[in-house]
């Protein structure tokens, strides 16, 4: 069943998804082409891994390039004016400091679509950014992830 819902993105996330699709389409269509025509002149394709590592490559090519257009198709760049600093919301840049350890964190809140904990950006479906989404600078909450539950306080959105 397809997900007809709206998918917000930042703009930065939309240009992500959009950048991905056109390598797919481009570059790695061809190379993935190329792989499958000289496997095919190896002979008989009956016995040929380089030929079914490559059809399979091109299967998991063709369905992340249908994914990437129907997350496209229903995509809308959050506008500035629908994000406020008074609560967490997508496309909020949020300072946490847990409070145990009194180390600070700054997470992005984002779609599913455009997470990456390495740039710090986290999903507002993730463990952290469920349980801070809506909430105000100073307001403290309980998140249990699996390394643990850990006690977090708001200390700014922007």
């Amino acid at each position: 069943m397809e997900n007809h819902e709206e998918l917000l993105l930042t703009k930065g996330g939309l240009e992500k998804l959009e950048n991905e699709l056109n390598h797919l389409r481009t570059v790695k269509r061809k190379e993935v082409a190329a792989r499958i025509k000289e496997a095919i002149s190896y002979g008989d394709i009956t016995d040929n891994s380089e030929y079914e590592d490559a059809k399979n490559e091109q299967a998991f090519l063709e369905g992340r390039i249908i994914t990437l257009e129907k997350m496209l198709r229903r995509a809308r760049i959050l506008e500035k004016d629908e994000s406020n600093d008074d609560h967490v919301a997508l496309g909020s840049t949020v300072k946490l400091r847990e409070t145990n350890s009194n180390r600070e964190y700054e997470y992005t809140i984002v779609s599913t679509a455009e997470a990456d904990p390495t740039e710090m950006k986290i999903s507002n479906e993730s463990p952290v950014g469920k349980a801070i989404f809506g909430l105000g600078v100073g307001d403290k909450v309980e998140v249990k992830v699996p390394a643990g539950t850990f006690n977090y306080k708001i200390e700014s959105i922007n």
